[in-house]
């Protein structure tokens, strides 16, 4: 059973990693949009750029095991801040939560759903895939990469990590209570905004439909593959035993007992 409640827990390796330096959760970071002249509509960064922000591992280290109950942890590091840090699933969902607080009006990634009977192998694995594509989108978001909770959640080493997570929200209020560019936010948008938006969340949804059926014939491409594999090792096996076959002929067929010697060589080599 993978028990997804309960307190943070960090291993004792984990605490070697000093703990990093984050701001007053009182005092709100300037939004990183200030930072470069020009219209906040237009993205100021190319594609190279934002991935070459960071690149987090995500890897899934052993159970912890107790009576009863088992949990899942991840050793998660963070190739911009050199460290590594463990984190609980409960720990990203938080996090996703405060960056949900925070950034109400951008498109924060999702998160893979939660599970808490019967967790195979399986699902934990794809589980562990999709935090790292959630934990990299996130790092390489321009607004979200430069903002005290992403630097936390991936360098702090400390314990009781969801609370602090929580304390550093707490009364900051939304991105744009702090931004510069509040008061003047209608004067950016273009007068035909409804009608592009409506063009945009048509295209968002036939790219989602395609890729989600995508995903689903690669799936079984992927699972026709492994079972193809399997049939293939059993064949093989199957026509080694007939090369290597030991058992003696029968009088009646010694005349034919080259050809059977040359038939067993021949499907010995085809075994391989």
């Amino acid at each position: 059973m993978d028990r997804e409640e309960g307190p943070d827990a960090s291993p004792g390796g984990a605490a070697d990693l000093g703990e990093p330096q984050v701001s007053d959760p009182k005092d709100p970071e300037e939004p990183p949009m200030q930072k470069r002249p020009g219209s906040p509509l237009v993205l100021p960064h190319t594609l190279q750029e934002l991935l070459s922000k960071d690149t987090v591992q995500v890897q899934l280290i052993p159970e912890k095991k107790g009576l009863f109950l088992k949990h899942v942890e991840y050793e998660v590091s963070s190739k911009r801040f050199r460290c590594s840090v463990y984190r609980r699933y409960n720990d990203f969902v938080v996090f996703h939560e405060m960056l949900l607080q925070k950034f109400p009006y951008r498109m924060v990634p999702g998160l893979p759903p939660k599970r808490m009977l019967g967790a195979d192998r399986e699902f934990i694995e794809t589980r562990r895939r999709a935090l790292k594509r959630f934990i990299n989108l996130v790092a390489r978001h321009p607004p979200f990469s430069e903002d005290v909770l992403l630097k936390f959640f991936l360098s702090f080493s400390g314990s009781d990590v969801q609370n602090k997570l929580r304390e550093l929200v707490q009364g900051v209020g939304d991105e744009f209570m702090v931004c510069k560019f509040a008061m003047q936010a209608k004067e950016y948008l273009p007068t035909d905004i409804q009608i592009q938006f409506a063009a945009s969340r048509e295209l968002i949804r036939n790219i989602y439909n395609s890729f989600y059926k995508l995903r689903d014939r690669t799936e079984r491409i992927a699972s026709r593959a492994v079972d193809n594999a399997s049939d293939l090792l059993l064949f093989g096996k199957e026509l080694s035993a007939l090369g290597s076959d030991t058992t003696p002929l029968p009088s009646w067929a010694a005349l034919n007992h080259s050809a059977w010697g040359s038939l067993k060589q021949a499907l010995k080599g085809l075994s391989v």
